[in-house]
């Protein structure tokens, strides 16, 4: 289980990934598992390297924000079978354990990653791609998509990568927990109006939207953006009284940038402020 050779070191534009594609275009990453033969899934080395990709947005500011999608008409399956499965039931404890660590790394990069993602989701989502669907900051879905927390269906707990945590908070205690024990598929129906996905669109137009979505948020202030994430995820962890607190003084640290000055002065001049991330 090495690392990929070539972890990020280099601006997104021009990172060649070993495990997925990548294009950069107007602010917007777009990040596409591309096994389609086989519906997506995840290996080591995938895991791994989308993990450094996502600690490297911090350090690329010409990304504003990020989609995640799939090839071939599915998001993911999750983890491979054979790559990942067959190999885990041959470890000890130090080596599972290594695993389930390395796999909630890359929710942590996901969730640290400064750039809002946004998840194009048609198909099959399920297992990890279900978990990356849901440690992103929002989720278009295909109609006919379907959703499913899978890890009891391979005799493990619901409690992986931080789906305890995460997915009661976008639909509920009750719903989460049907989909974690029960490891069922959830309609894209279901998905919109349980609040998992922000609205349903043809197989044509998800990753169409999803782009279109993350451009109109990369066309936002960069700063105001980041501290818009940042407090949702801090913010978990607080009483009302030390989040109004933290946002007061976080808005006013997005008031000392010079997209907050543009904008005012758009505004005095009737035209729309365009915001350069300063």
């Amino acid at each position: 289980m090495s690392r990929p050779a070539n972890p990020v070191t280099v601006p997104l534009a021009d990172y060649s990934p070993q495990h997925f594609l990548l294009a950069v275009v107007d602010g917007v990453a777009t990040v596409t598992l591309n096994r389609p033969e086989r519906k997506n899934p995840l290996t080591f080395e995938s895991y791994r390297e989308l993990t450094d990709l996502f600690r490297a947005c911090a350090f690329d500011d010409a990304v504003k924000s990020i989609v995640v999608t799939g090839a071939g008409g599915n998001f993911s399956s999750g983890g491979d079978v054979f790559e990942i499965i067959g190999p885990l039931v041959k470890m000890d404890t130090k080596g599972l354990t290594a695993f389930t660590r390395m796999t909630g790394d890359l929710v942590k990069a996901m969730r640290a990653c400064p750039q809002p993602i946004v998840a194009a989701v048609e198909g099959i989502c399920a297992g990890a791609g279900a978990i990356i669907a849901m440690a992103s900051d929002m989720r278009l879905a295909s109609s006919g998509a379907k959703v499913a927390f899978l890890f009891n269906k391979v005799g493990l707990g619901g409690c992986d990568m931080g789906a305890c945590a995460i997915l009661p908070r976008i639909i509920g205690q009750s719903r989460a927990s049907e989909l974690l024990y029960t490891g069922r598929f959830m309609t894209a129906e279901e998905g919109e109006r349980w609040g998992f996905f922000s609205r349903i669109v043809t197989p044509e137009q998800v990753l169409l939207q999803a782009q279109l979505l993350a451009k109109q948020v990369a066309e936002g202030p960069t700063f105001g953006n980041t501290m818009t994430k940042r407090m949702l995820a801090m913010e978990w962890a607080m009483s009302v009284e030390e989040a109004i607190e933290a946002e007061a003084i976080a808005q006013a640290l997005c008031m000392t940038t010079a997209d907050f000055e543009r904008a005012f002065h758009a505004f005095a001049n009737k035209v729309k402020p365009v915001f350069m991330g300063d």
